[in-house]
Formats: C-alpha cells, sequence, structure tokens
C-alpha cells in the first residue's frame, strides 16, 4: 500500500497563523506524509520547525547570473527535501514548457531533493475531449522511471480555473488517475505516489482518498486553513488504517 502523501502549497501568502508550533498540523505523521511548499522567505522557518518542506520552484542550476532565482540545490543545502516543480500557476504565468519543468525534475533529483511534479489540462482542452492527448505530452519528457511523485491537477477545478464549473467528482478524478498510471514505466506502476490537486477539501477529501489510484492531495486554498488542514490529514491517517 502506498503511503498517503498530503502537500499543501501555500503560493504567495505568508504562512499561516501558528503554522510553525510544534502542534501545528504541518508537520509529518508516522502514518501520512506531509509536506509543505511555502515561499522563499517561509523556507528556513519549515526546517528550523522540523516541517517537511521544499520550494515552489527552484532553478536547475547550482548558482550564476540569474538576478532573482534560487537554486533547487541551494535548497536542498538549507535542509529542504522536497521540490514543486510545474505547478499550473508556473506554466500560466511563467510559460513554462513541459521540457522545462522535466528539467527541474532532473535537476531536482539530482541534487537529492524529491519532486512532485504537477500534470493537468485546463477547461478548454478538456471540452475539447484533448485530456489524454495533454497528459501524455506532459508525462513524455519526464524521467518517470525515477522515483518522483506526480500531481494530478485539473486546472479548470482550482483557483484559477471557472469557478462555476462543477469539480471533478471521485469517480472522474479516479478515472485520470488511473489513466496516468497506466502511462508509468510498469515497474514504477504501483510505486508511484499520484496526489490529486483539484481543490481537496475537508468536504471531499475522503471519497477521493478513497479512490484506489488517489494517494494524496496537493493542497492549495485549504492549506492556509489550519483547521482545514488538518482534518484532510487526519481523514488520510483513518484511511490508513
Amino acid at each position: 500500500m502506498r503511503k498517503y502523501l498530503i502537500a499543501g502549497n501555500w503560493k504567495m501568502h505568508d504562512a499561516p497563523e501558528g503554522a510553525f508550533d510544534p502542534s501545528s498540523p504541518y508537520h509529518t505523521h508516522a502514518s501520512v506524509d506531509v509536506v509543505v511548499f511555502p515561499t522563499y522567505l517561509d523556507l528556513q522557518s519549515c526546517i528550523d520547525s522540523k516541517i517537511l518542506c521544499g520550494p515552489q520552484h527552484g532553478h536547475t542550476e547550482a548558482h550564476g547570473a540569474h538576478t532573482g532565482d534560487v537554486s533547487l540545490s541551494m535548497c536542498k543545502k538549507r535542509g529542504c527535501l522536497y521540490a514543486l516543480c510545474g505547478h499550473s500557476d508556473r506554466r500560466a504565468e511563467h510559460k513554462e514548457t513541459s521540457e522545462e519543468v522535466a528539467a527541474q525534475v532532473v535537476a531536482a533529483l539530482e541534487c537529492g531533493l524529491h519532486p512532485i511534479v504537477c500534470i493537468g489540462e485546463t477547461l478548454e482542452q478538456k471540452n475539447a475531449g484533448e485530456t489524454e492527448k495533454v497528459l501524455k505530452e506532459m508525462i513524455a519528457p519526464l524521467p518517470t522511471e525515477s522515483k518522483i511523485t506526480i500531481a494530478y491537477e485539473p486546472v479548470w477545478a482550482i483557483s484559477r480555473g471557472d469557478p462555476n464549473t462543477p469539480a471533478a467528482t471521485p469517480e472522474d478524478a479516479q478515472t485520470l488517475h488511473a489513466l496516468i498510471r497506466s502511462l508509468l514505466p510498469e515497474d514504477r506502476r504501483e510505486q508511484t505516489r499520484i496526489l490529486y490537486g483539484g481543490s481537496m477539501k475537508p468536504e471531499n477529501a475522503e471519497k477521493l482518498l478513497s479512490q484506489p489510484d488517489i494517494d494524496g492531495g496537493l493542497i492549495g486554498g485549504a492549506s492556509l486553513k489550519p483547521d482545514a488542514f488538518a482534518q484532510i490529514v487526519a481523514v488520510a491517517s483513518n484511511l490508513s488504517k
């Protein structure tokens, strides 16, 4: 059985109040891996508080004349264990291509970080019946033979999508997770964790996490609310028993 992983993406927000307290829900559990992706400003506080964490993005080169960037290897040297790669915000706002995302994944692996790489279709792609095509194209350049985690992030079901569009049902999410797993190398399919990143909340967490191919969640808005995040982690913990 793959261990659940609940990851919180704080995006461009300050750390939630009390996040660094010893009793906060952002600390990892025996039965559930808990990871946080804060801004660069809060990475050191997470590390000092023994919260498993990583950058939301990192430069592939270790150092150099890249004003405004922070490298993945610098984050590793300071105590990070994970890296978020290819989030839809980065793909949309910074025009990151799938090849550039794959380069980040490789760089993360090479410096000892565990990459969580995001893939997912927009509403336009979904309506055009291109979901499978898009997912295949995003997965193709990834080093799927390596130990990575994939986060399926349907762009239309998150804050960047149309608020009037219904969220994916647990059954729909399971179908896409199963498709993603089928695209992985045969010897990595059962070991690779695939997270759901389409607005997981306390209200839908149990039904989503009960699906056989959903191994956790990449949590956005709810990760900024300690009580809500704690509930999602508790659901995962109960399902692990």
